[in-house]
C-alpha cells in the first residue's frame, strides 16, 4: 500500500458558543497518498471546511480550538509545531482552494501582485522574477493574455478566471497536498469541467495529493479515488469510488445516492432524506444520523457505532453492519449491497 504523504488521526475540533459547545470535527481520521484525490463529501454543516481548516491549522482561536488529534506531513505532526514553522508550510507545503474567489482574492490589489506576494513568501525571488513565474502560472492554468490579466483586479475577472487565478496561486509554490474546498462553486458546467480538468492534468504533472471537498457526486465519480462520507463532523463512511458507488453500505450515503436524479429511472420525484443536519451544538446522543434514518435501532440512540472493517478499503460506521446487533423486524442486519446498489 501507498505510503500516505497526509494523514489525519482521530481529529477533534470544538467551538464554544453561548449555546454550548459544539464537536464541529469530531474524531476524524483520514489518508492521502501522493497523486491520489480523496473526495471528501457531505451535506452543508456536516464539518468538511472545518477538517480542512483544522488540516492548516486556519481555525479562529477564540472561539474555535483543535481539541486533540494528530496531523502527520511527511511524518511531522502539525498541531505541534510552533506557528512560524506552520507560515512556512502554508501554500509551500499544503495549499487551499477556498470555496469563493471573489471574497478570498483581495479586491483592492491586483490579481497578479497577489500570486507574486505568495511566490517572493516562501522563495527569494525578486518582484520581477515573481512577476515572470506568475505570468507562467496564469498561463498554466489556461488564462489567456495572461500578461494583460496579471494586472487586472479580481472584480474585473469572470468567476472562471477568478477560480483560475486562485488555482495559481495556490499551486505557485507546488505543494504536495492541494485542499480544494467547492472548487467549482457558482460556475456554470462548462467552466466548472474545465476547472475540474484543470486540476487533474495537474495533479499528475506535479504528483500532488488533492483533497476535494464537495457535496456533488457526480464530480466525485470523475474525479476521485477514495470517498470519505462525513456526517455531523463524523466520517460515518470510506470506500475507493468505484465500491462505494456499487455498495454503498451506511444509510446517509444510500439516502444521498436515492436523492440524484438518474436519466435512466422514470419515478414521479426524487427521494429525499427527511430531516436536516443538526446544528453542531444539539447533536443527538448515539449515531447523529438516527433521527433521520429509517434503520435505526434502540442502540443507535444511546451508543456512538463503531468504524467496522467491510474489506477491500471499505469501512462504516454503523449499528446496521456490527455483528453484536440483532437483526430488526426479520430483516438481516444491514442493507445488501445488491439491494443499496440499486437505490
Amino acid at each position: 500500500m501507498t505510503q500516505p504523504i497526509l494523514s489525519v488521526r482521530n481529529l477533534r475540533v470544538r467551538f464554544k458558543s453561548d449555546k454550548g459547545e459544539a464537536w464541529v470535527v469530531d474524531d476524524v481520521s483520514l489518508d492521502v497518498s501522493a497523486g491520489k484525490t480523496l473526495a471528501l463529501v457531505g451535506e452543508s454543516g456536516c464539518g468538511k471546511s472545518m477538517t480542512a481548516l483544522s488540516i492548516l491549522r486556519l481555525i479562529p482561536s477564540p472561539p474555535g480550538k483543535i481539541a486533540s488529534g494528530e496531523i502527520l506531513l511527511g511524518g511531522r505532526d502539525l498541531l505541534a509545531l510552533p506557528e512560524t514553522d506552520m507560515q512556512a508550510i502554508r501554500g509551500a507545503e499544503i495549499s487551499m482552494i477556498f470555496q469563493e474567489p471573489m471574497t478570498s482574492l483581495h479586491p483592492v490589489f491586483r490579481a497578479g501582485n497577489q500570486i507574486a506576494a505568495a511566490i517572493m513568501l516562501h522563495s527569494e525571488l525578486s518582484f520581477a522574477e515573481a512577476r515572470r513565474e506568475t505570468v507562467q502560472l496564469l498561463a498554466q492554468v489556461g488564462i489567456p493574455s495572461p500578461e494583460e490579466r496579471a494586472d487586472d483586479y479580481p472584480h474585473q475577472m469572470s468567476g472562471g478566471m477568478r477560480q483560475r487565478a486562485m488555482i495559481a496561486m495556490a499551486l505557485s509554490c507546488k505543494p504536495s497536498v492541494l485542499i480544494a474546498d467547492e472548487p467549482t462553486t457558482a460556475l456554470d458546467v462548462t467552466i466548472q469541467a474545465q476547472i475540474l480538468d484543470l486540476l487533474k492534468k495537474l495533479q499528475e504533472q506535479l504528483g500532488m495529493a488533492i483533497i476535494l471537498i464537495t457535496h456533488d457526486l457526480g464530480i466525485v465519480a470523475e474525479n476521485a479515488d477514495e470517498v470519505a462520507i462525513m456526517y455531523a463532523g463524523k466520517i460515518v463512511e470510506r470506500a475507493p469510488v468505484q465500491d462505494l458507488y456499487s455498495s454503498p453500505r451506511h444509510p446517509y450515503t444510500v439516502g444521498l445516492f436515492n436523492s440524484l436524479p438518474k436519466l435512466n429511472a422514470q419515478r414521479a420525484r426524487l427521494v429525499p432524506i427527511p430531516g436536516q443536519v443538526p446544528a453542531a451544538t444539539e447533536f443527538p446522543a448515539g449515531c447523529r444520523f438516527h433521527p433521520r434514518c429509517a434503520h435505526a435501532m434502540s442502540c443507535c440512540t444511546k451508543e456512538v457505532p463503531k468504524t467496522l472493517d467491510a474489506g477491500a478499503g471499505h469501512s462504516v460506521a454503523c449499528w446496521l453492519y456490527d455483528t453484536s446487533t440483532m437483526s430488526v423486524q426479520g430483516r438481516p442486519v444491514g442493507i445488501p449491497a445488491a439491494e443499496a446498489a440499486k437505490r
